[in-house]
């Protein structure tokens, strides 16, 4: 396994990335995501873990530059939620699925790569998506509601599989 890169967050707001022997800037550390190169940000002075706050801002700066992916309401949500009894489910699904959705696109660009220029987009691959979706959330819904009344969760055919 590689080793994590330690990034080191001072006083002054500034970044050092000690594998490096640099200082970085949140689009450095942006990079790092991209690239898949585990690291951790810790405050200098108190050794605490904070990569899930420049993380945050690293998210804020994106969201306020061209489209945003979380829109007003989505974030509403996500506020509501905090400290929800749901809170723990919720974070769970919204990590199985962002996983589910990157594999997908995968699957999706090999599948792309792999089709003819003049044969237009592979429908198939498409609606399989699109059922595979439908089949996850119908099954996170399923369980959230049992859970909710205390009725045991039903198995479906895509837990077997």
């Amino acid at each position: 396994m590689d080793d994590i890169r330690i990034i080191k967050k001072y006083p002054n707001r500034r970044l050092y990335d000690t594998a490096e022997s640099r200082y970085v800037t949140l689009e450095g550390i942006r990079k790092l995501v991209k690239e898949r190169i585990p690291f951790q940000v810790v405050d200098s002075r108190s050794g605490k873990e904070i990569t899930r706050s420049v993380l945050l801002q690293i998210i804020t700066e994106q969201e306020e530059k061209g489209d945003p992916i979380l829109s007003s309401d989505v974030l509403t949500r996500i506020i509501r939620l905090h400290g929800d009894l749901l809170q723990t489910s919720v974070s769970h699904y919204l990590e199985k699925s962002l996983g589910f959705f990157m594999e997908q696109q995968v699957d999706l660009q090999k599948q792309l790569l792999n089709t003819p220029a003049d044969a237009g987009l592979p429908l198939a691959m498409m609606e399989k998506i699109t059922d595979s979706n439908i089949a996850f959330w119908q099954q996170w819904q399923n369980n959230l509601f049992s859970i909710a009344s205390g009725a045991p969760t039903k198995k479906t055919d895509s837990d077997e599989s």
